[in-house]
Parts: C-alpha cells; structure tokens; sequence
C-alpha cells in the first residue's frame, strides 16, 4: 500500500522573488508591490535562507511614525521600535527564517504555517539553499485533483490491497471530492481502517464509507 504523499515540491513555486540583506525600506516595499507578495526571502550570496522581510515587518515604521510611545509600551513592543527606526533588509527581516524542505509533506508545510502563523513558506534543499517558495494557497491545489483520479488511487492502493477478494464487488464513487465506498466485505476489521486510509488521499474532500462486512453476518 503505496500511496505517496504530495511533496511541497509538487506544488510550490519555483521563480521566487529574494533580496539580499542590504536591500534598502523603499526597495523592499516596491518590489512586495510589484510582483505581489507579502512577503521576501533575504538570502546570503550563495543563495541559502539567512531570513524573511514580511509586511508585518515593515508596518511599525508607518505606526510609530508620529508617535511618542510611553515607557510601558516601549517595553512592550521593543522589537517593533527597532524595526521602525530599521532601513535595510538585514534590520527588518525575522531571522532565523521560517522556511519547509522540498521533500516536506502538504500536512507538514500546513501544520508550519499554522504554529508559526505565516502564509507563505521558502522552500529549502538539504544545504538550506532556496528553491522556492510555497503558500497557503498552493497546499489548497491538491483539492482540485479530477474526482476520476481520487477513485483510481483509492481503488489501486486502498480497496484492492485491503479486500483483494470481496464477496460483493466495492463500488467507488467520487463526486467533489467526496468519495463513497459501497460493497460487501470478508473482513469487518479492515473497514475502519479503509476509512481512515480513504480520509488521507490528498484531495479527498469527505469520506462516506457503506461497506459491510461478511463476518458480521455470523456475530
């Protein structure tokens, strides 16, 4: 049963947009409003991953601009402060970066960008060197696999490696992206565990599973 799950480097894009650690405050923002991103590598000059530049790095400039925080929140928000006196890359970016490996399943990459709070990730090799970038919206791409292709692997790795023999055949039906799964088994074990196994296919939406089983019969 070897169904292999997509990798971030499936889905992610592979023409990045990066600075370098003395990008200039203007430079940074002008190119996030250029290629339309919120958010850019800053790479070392063999192209390794030393940080990132989000626009929530470059908002305390625009807040505290006519400002004259007390002490409590020049306490408080000390961080902020400093990057709202900061004018290059180096300065601003968060470091160290927040990036996923090429090899990263789409759950690992999604369970990073929940914890870590970001909507986009650099894609790193083994060396750390950047390969490209992935985002929410890429790890959403599996759930517009065709239903046809959700029915052929669920069918191939799934029910034809967990019920080679069934008493009655299994029906398959995947329809967006919800997949039924109708038919007569020998094993009542093996039925959880088809679920559970269906529920995990990359853009499987929803799990209806009917399948009964011949052993029950006897119980």
């Amino acid at each position: 049963m070897d169904s292999s799950p997509h990798r971030v480097s499936d889905v992610m894009t592979h023409a990045v947009v990066a600075i370098g650690r003395n990008a200039l405050f203007k430079d940074i923002v002008e190119r996030m409003e250029q290629w339309k991103v919120s958010a850019l590598p800053v790479l070392e000059g063999d192209g390794r991953v030393i940080g990132v530049v989000s626009e929530a790095d470059l908002l305390p400039k625009e807040e505290f601009r006519d400002s004259d925080p007390d002490r409590f929140t020049q306490l408080r928000r000390l961080p902020d402060l400093a990057k709202a006196g900061a004018v290059s890359a180096e300065e601003l970016m968060s470091s160290p970066a927040v990036t996923v490996h090429e090899d990263a399943t789409l759950a690992e990459a999604a369970r990073i960008m929940a914890l870590r709070h970001v909507k986009r990730l650099p894609v790193v090799n083994a060396e750390g060197v950047l390969e490209g970038v992935v985002s929410r919206g890429d790890l959403l791409k599996v759930f517009l696999r065709p239903d046809n292709d959700l029915a052929d692997e669920i069918r191939r790795d799934i029910v034809d490696v967990l019920f080679p023999a069934p008493v009655e055949p299994v029906h398959i039906v995947v329809s967006d992206g919800v997949a039924t799964l109708t038919g007569r088994v020998r094993d009542a074990a093996r039925i959880p565990l088809a679920e559970r196994l269906v529920r995990g296919v990359e853009g499987v939406v929803g799990v209806d599973c009917r399948l009964t089983a011949a052993d029950s019969d006897a119980g």
